[in-house]
């Protein structure tokens, strides 16, 4: 089980709520959506699965940056790599996006030029992605960086 979004930012402790759990199976645990629907009700939390490579490619190496939160029986729990919820993030770029990349640049979880150069590896695939602007996402990405730059 792979989280992002809020549950990492609530489990890496930079949030203190979030409004829902995004979670990602690969492969899906047998039993897992009667597990989510308990979960769902126990702790009256929206549940949402989905894949970041459902809005931006996999970025090449990013199982290996995952984090290993713990396991439960049989399951490992990990939070989805840094990097590809960064580069996720800044595709969107709201203000609530933009403070959790900072977030996790500071607490070392993400560098700036990893993110370019991550960047730059999956432009080629961007064609699958058509509500992506690849335009738009590299100035997204270097305005980002420029700024955390100069912040330092």
């Amino acid at each position: 089980m792979f989280l992002t979004g809020g549950a990492t930012a609530l489990l890496l402790g930079w949030r203190a709520a979030t409004i829902d759990i995004d979670l990602s199976m690969d492969p899906e645990p047998r039993g897992a959506f009667e597990a989510i629907a308990r979960l769902k009700v126990d702790l009256d939390v929206n549940v949402d699965i989905a894949s970041l490579a459902d809005f931006i490619p996999r970025l090449p190496g990013w199982r290996e940056r995952c984090r290993f939160i713990e396991s439960v029986g049989d399951i490992q729990f990990f939070h989805y790599d840094p990097s590809s919820q960064a580069l996720w993030r800044l595709e969107r770029y709201h203000q609530r996006d933009l403070e959790d990349v900072r977030q996790m640049l500071r607490r070392g979880l993400i560098r700036t030029e990893d993110l370019l150069r991550l960047l730059g590896a999956i432009e080629p695939e961007m064609l699958r992605y058509p509500a992506v602007d690849p335009s738009e996402f590299r100035r997204k990405v270097e305005q980002f960086v420029s700024s955390a730059e100069g912040a330092s």
